[in-house]
């Protein structure tokens, strides 16, 4: 009996033994926190990873491969999970690793602040025109690593005012990646800095303005297209060099604002290059931007004109013209009359094909001799890339004649398109600016590479020269 008795003591201290280790261990697995990524801990703007585990049946025990892939992760486990790609069937493999603003598995939304209304509206729309013609045939071609390229545009009226509200939009509302395409530099006043301190990606940007290159440059700013102090340069050394005028008979007609100022500053470098850095005074003729007010223009420069004659000095004999194509029309229709040798020359945002389009309707005195200088070659030539940049326009767009300012949004976009595909896979802004400042000797086919570095995010330096004939159609011209 008493052997039996202690056998009954004995085989109850090891059941109340055990029972308060697996108390302990339950409640320890309760109040300590998991090491495993949950969406209250996973690091932000990353894919939460599936905690790994196989759910048992009820009233089943979970087998032993099961309780080894819910054991809780480590910190350093928890971490590299959170950087680790989520795992899917064949063929749905993810490849971005974290919630990317305007990129999916299918799709890279960019946007575009730029005038689709008002006197400027032929400068949005066909930059914007360019920009889906290059994005389509890339998209007819399976998109960027199988991710089709969607353009959101916002129409700012080229207004400052209006910009912020553009800008928002697309940020907030369209939620896009990066900008491509905006168009001038009055409103890129108000969008560059608004893009810088979200850093978005600003790209191809239809403007020459100093603004948008800075020396270093801004980290978030690529522009293909050379500056208007780089046109300005060309043109003032042709009228000097070629056409054998002095310095002081060139003016400068202006659009009243930063567009204007960043032309005639160009200018005015160019002028007191050649005199060996002297300053000189440069007859600046004003008007206000989104109107065709060149009045106050015109009275300015035969005012001047009748001072220099007073004074036995040559007159003003090329008018250097910082416009949109109706001030410019204008300013040509009010002059040229009053001084039919003069020579006009314009930057490229005039808008080259609405230029002559205006000029052509006063008639063909008016549009014969306009000197454009254009930053893509001729839109008349036989190169590949414009037969190819033709062929866009035509599929896409049928019955949209070809234009300068359309052929430059579909280089802006192509070249764009060769980073995003250089890029590879994983994509976001800090990779897409790291691919573009490695960016060398890109081949478009515009006679002259597309090159970006860490000091120089400005793709071409290259200046073409164009003029207008009496069909109103523009002949290259050597600038040199």
């Amino acid at each position: 009996m008493v052997l039996v008795a202690l056998l009954v003591i004995f085989r109850k201290s090891l059941l109340e033994g055990v029972s308060p280790l697996n108390s302990d261990s339950q409640s320890k697995q309760v109040s300590e926190p998991s090491d495993r990524l949950t969406a209250n801990n996973a690091p932000a703007n990353r894919a939460l990873v599936p905690a790994a585990g196989i759910a048992a049946a009820p009233g089943v025990a979970p087998s032993a491969t099961a309780q080894t892939q819910q054991v809780p992760l480590s910190p350093a486990q928890g971490q590299q999970a959170a950087f680790s790609p989520i795992s899917k069937p064949l063929g749905q493999e993810s490849s971005v690793g974290s919630a990317i603003r305007g990129v999916t598995e299918s799709e890279i939304r960019f946007g575009i602040s730029a005038p689709f209304t008002g006197p400027a509206k032929e400068l949005g729309q066909n930059m914007k025109r360019g920009i889906e013609a290059a994005f389509n045939v890339a998209n007819a071609n399976g998109g960027v690593l199988g991710r089709q390229l969607r353009l959101v545009a916002a129409d700012d009226g080229y207004e400052p005012t209006r910009t912020a509200v553009a800008m928002k939009e697309l940020y907030e509302k369209d939620q896009v990646f990066g900008l491509v395409g905006n168009v001038g530099t009055p409103t890129a006043v108000v969008a560059l800095p608004y893009a810088l301190d979200r850093k978005m990606l600003f790209f191809g940007a239809f403007t020459g303005a100093g603004l948008l290159r800075n020396d270093p440059p801004d980290r978030y700013v690529f522009n293909y297209r050379a500056s208007y102090a780089e046109e300005t340069a060309a043109v003032v050394n042709y009228l000097v060099n070629v056409r054998r005028l002095l310095p002081e008979q060139i003016a400068v007609f202006a659009q009243q604002d930063t567009y204007g100022d960043a032309g005639f500053a160009g200018v005015e470098k160019a002028i007191r290059s050649l005199r060996g850095g002297n300053e000189s005074t440069i007859l600046r003729l004003n008007y206000q931007r989104n109107t065709v007010d060149v009045e106050d223009a015109v009275a300015k420069l035969q005012q001047y004109n009748a001072q220099l004659q007073q004074k036995k000095r040559p007159p003003i004999k090329a008018v250097i013209m910082v416009p949109t194509y109706r001030a410019a029309a204008k300013f040509i229709e009010k002059t040229r009359d009053l001084y039919p040798d003069m020579i006009y020359t314009s930057v490229s945002f005039v808008g080259s094909t609405a230029l002559a389009n205006e000029l052509m309707l006063l008639g063909k005195k008016y549009a014969t001799g306009v000197i454009v200088t254009q930053v893509v070659p001729a839109v008349d030539g036989h190169s590949s890339l414009v037969l190819d940049y033709k062929s866009a326009l035509a599929k896409y767009f049928p019955g949209d004649a070809p234009d300068y300012v359309s052929l430059e949004g579909y280089v802006d976009a192509t070249a764009l398109i060769a980073a995003l595909q250089r890029n590879g896979p994983e994509l976001d802004t800090e990779r897409l600016v790291g691919t573009l400042e490695n960016l060398r000797d890109l081949d478009l086919g515009l006679g002259t590479p597309v090159t970006f570095s860490r000091s120089d995010h400005q793709g071409v330096h290259k200046v073409w020269g164009t003029q207008l004939d009496e069909a109103g159609h523009y002949q290259p011209i050597d600038l040199q």
